[in-house]
């Protein structure tokens, strides 16, 4: 598989951490040699602390081709999707562009919506603007979205359900370019998600704080929030959303998977503001639409002039919620322990190169 071999890859966000992981399965050269990969994003700080990881790898011998890769393919931007013109600049030469910029936690964009709005929404017309305005040769986009844009009832849910409708639109008005979407829940020990905070609070003693003892959460490791990507690249229809088929698990078990038989409580501090109690990656209006493509969901578009004869039956009847299929105690401590996020196990920030 070579769908990225002699690309141009713009990666919106890119020092945040399914960026960054996306970055480095770029460099293995895994799914094609790139010809060059762009990390556009607004903060020097973290650019500098990447480019620092990567130019520690000459030390360590398994990393040799990434890191030779990275002195050669691996250019890093300043900018800000909210702004245009910076937008402008840094997709001239893009074949492919990853939007992963993006206000994510949900307390955060309750308290200041319009922040939100410029970057998950703006921003997302400031990319669709560039390549239409001024006839960027762009082959595809891929907008990453969350479940929480699906029924959204918080504002991060809400400006991203808003990026997913900007992107499936622009199929129509800058339809040399193929605009997808990829869906999916929390990704495990991304930077601001639940599992370093549960880890964290196992370090000091406890005790750890969940929201309600019935809350799920969809599961997903960042390599497969990757190969999400990886596939929408290679087999997304233009105006589709893909969303994997993945666990879910009460937050309950997520804490006492961690937590082990060490003595610390859980205590019970009440629904953030936005949260659900459950998230769903299809709606019920979204099933019909959805089709199943092996461990992923394709929905279509609804738009007439992007519709396409199907002749297979949808896969959902109904919507597909955290709620479905709920991991047991167990399940959960395998999953956890499957990717190295149990306590003892830790990954730090730093090693996520690694």
């Amino acid at each position: 598989m070579s769908i990225f071999e002699n690309k141009v890859v713009v990666v919106t966000g890119g020092t945040g951490s399914l960026g960054k992981v996306f970055t480095k399965r770029l460099l293995s050269g895994r799914h094609g040699k790139p010809r060059k990969i762009i990390v556009f994003s607004r903060d020097e700080a973290k650019q500098h602390y990447m480019r620092v990881e990567y130019q520690q790898m000459r030390k360590r011998v398994t990393d040799e081709a990434i890191y030779h890769n990275f002195e050669r393919l691996l250019e890093f931007r300043i900018g800000d999707v909210r702004d245009y013109h910076s937008v402008c600049a840094v997709l001239k030469q893009a074949d492919i562009v990853v939007n992963a910029a993006a206000l994510k936690q949900v307390p955060s964009c309750e308290y200041f919506p319009y922040e939100a709005v410029q970057t998950n929404i703006a921003g997302a017309e400031n990319i669709v603007r560039a390549i239409r305005e001024h006839n960027l040769p762009v082959q595809t986009v891929v907008g990453v979205s969350t479940d929480k844009a699906c029924k959204p009832v918080n504002v991060m849910g809400m400006t991203k359900a808003l990026q997913e409708r900007i992107f499936i639109a622009a199929n129509i008005t800058a339809s040399e370019t193929r605009f997808i979407c990829v869906r999916y829940g929390n990704v495990l020990a991304s930077r601001g998600s639940v599992i370093p905070l549960f880890h964290e609070q196992i370090k000091s003693g406890g005790p750890v704080t969940i929201t309600t003892e019935e809350m799920t959460r969809f599961l997903l490791p960042l390599e497969r929030a990757v190969d999400t990507i990886v596939f929408a690249v290679e087999h997304g229809g233009a105006g589709e959303t893909i969303v994997p088929k993945v666990p879910a698990a009460s937050m309950v078990n997520v804490a006492k998977a961690l937590i082990g038989d060490r003595d610390i409580s859980i205590t019970v501090n009440g629904i953030r503001p936005g949260e659900k109690v459950h998230e769903i990656m299809v709606s019920d209006e979204e099933a019909w639409r959805a089709f199943d493509r092996g461990d992923y969901y394709a929905i279509k578009p609804m738009l007439p002039e992007l519709a396409e004869a199907t002749p297979a039956k949808a896969s959902l009847h109904k919507e597909y919620s955290s709620a479905d299929t709920v991991l047991d105690l167990a399940g959960t401590h395998q999953l956890l322990k499957q990717y190295n996020l149990l306590v003892d196990q830790e990954v730090e920030e730093g090693e996520f190169l690694r």
